[in-house]
């Protein structure tokens, strides 16, 4: 077994491109309930209430949808420049930049199918103004109970022609561990679940049947428990939002799931984890077969074909 590395501490945020600003800030806020921490001339920067750091997404003024970068928090100083010394040796580097409100300098790099990351480890830790300060002076923000409310961001999930290639480059590139697997008929893998800590993913991959590269599938934002999740679909169904699949339960990593579109168009999940955690060092990675993956979620309920078409930038016909 390979000597985990910890360089990498978490996922830190996700920007997010919107065609329509206005209409995206308002589900975001109003409805999803996140808050904001700051703007600038092109973005607004948001944040869920029980994360530390200053913002989690970064929704941008865009002609189109989809992602803008993916950004990790690095576990120290010096872990951040391993980890630019592997990415540099393998070749996908762009290079450093100041950074943004939100943090300091950062190093930016592609993975194999375009997608944009950054790495950093100073942070702007979020400071509550007077309204939004808690009773318990152990969470950033009280919890203000405003539309969906989540806890905190989870994951995300991105689209890739070559999710081997992917596989391969992220224990490369942030030291991820592979938790679980889809492998294909014939040959490919499906879909690809990675770590950097004890979740049971941060960050997931899924085979793009469109044969676009660089496309978004969903960003993730967790509730407490499953209740939180069924009164999130009553608040999406009254604020016309469409719910494209769930409440249900994932037979991979076990997640109690709701997919909805923001409405520029890109994927949303709100789901509750549950206790779930991987404390085990030496987890061998969990490989589910495309006969097992047919028989659907958790309690039976099937994939629903746009769950592999659907991503953002939508694909010109």
């Amino acid at each position: 077994m390979a000597e985990p590395c910890f360089d990498v501490a978490h996922l830190g945020h996700v920007e997010m491109y919107t065609d329509r600003f206005e209409e995206s800030l308002d589900f975001f806020t109003r409805v999803y309930g996140l808050t904001e921490s700051g703007r600038d001339e092109r973005s607004v920067y948001l944040r869920a209430f029980d994360d530390y750091e200053f913002h989690t997404l970064k929704l941008t003024r865009h002609h189109t949808t989809g992602v803008g970068h993916i950004g990790y928090r690095t576990s120290s100083p010096e872990a951040l420049e391993r980890r630019v010394k592997a990415i540099e040796a393998m070749g996908c580097g762009i290079g450093w930049s100041k950074g943004d409100l939100g943090h300091g300098r950062v190093y930016r790099f592609r993975d194999p199918d375009g997608h944009v990351f950054e790495l950093y480890f100073d942070t702007r830790i979020y400071e509550a103004p007077p309204e939004e300060k808690p009773a318990l002076k152990n969470i950033a923000q009280r919890y203000h109970g405003r539309g969906v409310c989540p806890r905190r961001i989870d994951h995300v999930n991105l689209l890739a022609l070559d999710v081997r290639a992917i596989k391969e480059f992220m224990v490369k590139a942030l030291g991820s561990r592979v938790t679980e697997e889809i492998l294909l008929d014939n040959g490919r893998l499906g879909g690809c679940w990675f770590t950097v800590n004890n979740k049971g993913y941060d960050i997931a991959y899924s085979e793009d049947h469109t044969g676009t590269s660089g496309r978004f599938h969903h960003v993730t934002y967790v509730v407490d428990q499953r209740e939180d999740v069924l009164r999130a679909a009553d608040i999406f169904l009254e604020n016309g939002v469409f719910i494209e699949t769930g409440p249900h339960k994932h037979a991979i990593q076990q997640t109690f799931f709701l997919y909805v579109y923001e409405p520029a168009g890109n994927r949303v999940e709100i789901a509750n984890a549950g206790a779930r955690l991987v404390l085990r060092p030496d987890w061998p990675t969990v490989t589910w077969t495309e006969t097992e993956r047919k028989k659907g979620q958790a309690w039976g309920l099937k994939t629903i074909e746009t769950f592999h078409t659907h991503g953002t930038p939508p694909v010109k016909k």
